[in-house]
């Protein structure tokens, strides 16, 4: 793969950079419910030198009912300040699954105008399997201001979503395993319909991933979202169960050169929620 430090880094990059100066390191582990897994008790055991730990459950808005939101301006300034996270650093994020929470942690740093972040391929997985250093130390933090830029763009609401599903000028690609897709698997979180956006198309997250869970190369995703019936002329609205692996397709997209895409913040924890907007079944 070609390392680029505003998208996708190797393991064997950032054992090279590890010891610069302006680096900065996020662990953004996080898992469902369901996993049994505990991210913070995880990264307090191990991590990768100097990595902080990003709580993307904390950070985000605590004023929406909807889990994990993107959070207020301020906040995401604040937050990342008392990390010693800001202006000038190169940010790398990776998580605890290979490639899964660090894209979505890659997105929000896009939305705040924050361009030098990448996420980690293979994630810590990868990192430890090549026996590169790991610590149980916090990190030493040393406060760094943050100007934040929103970058509106990046972000799509329900009635944007609604507008864009019955317009059909936005092609909306849902990442959750196809068995959700079509409804015929009950979804994670209690009272949300089954079902899809009607006029989405799915491209399962896993989908873009190889067997050690790094990114697919470019070509290879593009080949998958063709396949899905996706029209890559057209802006994407990327979709999943609550806003974190639809982050992972928007991944692929700008690795693939495709600059038009958003994410769609609620995703099915809001619309699968909503007794007003019509719900699919079946196959795209």
């Amino acid at each position: 793969m070609s390392d680029d430090p505003k998208t996708l880094v190797s393991t064997t990059w950032l054992a090279q950079h590890l010891k610069d100066p302006d680096l900065r390191v996020l662990d953004a582990s996080w898992y469902l419910p369901d996993a049994g897994r505990d991210a913070r008790a995880e990264y307090e055991a191990a991590h990768v030198p100097g990595a902080r730990f990003f709580d993307i459950d904390e950070i985000s808005d605590h004023r929406s009912d909807l889990p994990h939101m993107a959070p207020p301006v301020e906040k995401f300034m604040s937050r990342l300040r008392a990390m010693g996270v800001g202006d000038g650093h190169q940010v790398v994020v990776y998580d605890g699954a290979g490639l899964l929470s660090a894209a979505r942690v890659w997105w929000l740093f896009r939305l705040m105008g924050q361009e030098n972040v990448a996420v980690l391929d293979g994630g810590f997985p990868k990192w430890q399997a090549e026996e590169h250093p790991i610590e149980d130390m916090p990190p030493v933090i040393r406060d760094r201001h943050m100007t934040v830029r929103f970058q509106n763009h990046l972000v799509r609401d329900v009635t944007q979503v609604s507008a864009a599903s019955k317009l059909r000028d936005h092609h909306i690609v849902d990442a959750r395993a196809a068995a959700r897709f079509r409804g015929d698997a009950p979804e994670p979180r209690e009272g949300l319909r089954p079902g899809h956006i009607p006029g989405s198309r799915n491209v399962p997250y896993s989908e873009l991933l190889n067997d050690d869970n790094t990114l697919k190369d470019p070509e290879a995703c593009r080949a998958i979202f063709e396949a899905a019936g996706v029209d890559l002329g057209k802006p994407i609205i990327t979709s999943c169960g609550s806003g974190v692996t639809a982050a992972i397709l928007a991944l692929a997209l700008e690795r693939m050169g495709h600059a038009q895409w958003s994410l769609y913040d609620g995703s099915w924890a809001e619309w699968g929620m909503f007794p007003t907007v019509p719900v699919a079944t079946g196959d795209a």
